[in-house]
């Protein structure tokens, strides 16, 4: 069946992770992403073995937060879902046949291209794009991040103000967790 020139074609991509917390790394691969599709939906992942410092709902609210100026500048519909299913279930519920991935190092190549094939396994409709990290985002990582702040670091250039002061009030609040049953 020869596609309709007058429907246009509408790009999906779908972009996941635990986003604990979203970084200034995660969200240049979220522009850079959505310029190469009409459509990108970000998956939140609710992933209780990663043992994420905050619920799935805030992590959302600091990827929303970070999507006005994105969406802005790329002209892109960005929206973001929580999701609890194997990625390629996700990326299907979703209406996407692209997975965009960020890479740091060749280390993330490792894991990327092996998450990469069994997915294409699962499901071979599904495409993975790889992108990789600006140089000036390619030593970001959300554990690298919270470490950091845990010790009082500055994290201002590698979080959005909002998703700095909510880390930090989460750190805060492990911190007073901890004292008082010490």
């Amino acid at each position: 069946m020869t596609p309709d020139p007058a429907v246009p074609v509408r790009r999906v991509g779908f972009y996941a992770g635990t986003f604990d917390p979203v970084t200034t790394g995660h969200l240049d691969v979220i522009e850079r992403g959505a310029r190469l599709v009409d459509r990108l939906v970000i998956g939140v992942a609710r992933n209780p073995r990663k043992n994420p410092l905050m619920p799935v709902e805030e992590r959302i609210a600091c990827v929303e937060d970070a999507l006005p100026a994105i969406r802005t500048r790329t002209g892109s519909d960005i929206v973001v879902v929580a999701f609890h299913s194997l990625l390629v279930e996700a990326v299907r519920a979703n209406g996407a046949a692209l997975i965009i991935r960020g890479l740091r190092a060749l280390s993330d190549f490792d894991y990327e291209i092996q998450m990469s094939s069994m997915n294409r396994k699962l499901d071979s409709g599904v495409e993975t794009v790889f992108l990789m990290a600006s140089e000036r985002t390619q030593f970001i990582s959300s554990s690298l991040v919270k470490e950091i702040a845990s010790y009082g670091g500055d994290i201002s250039e590698l979080v959005t103000p909002a998703t700095r002061a909510r880390l930090l009030a989460r750190l805060a609040a492990r911190l007073g967790e901890n004292t008082s049953t010490s």
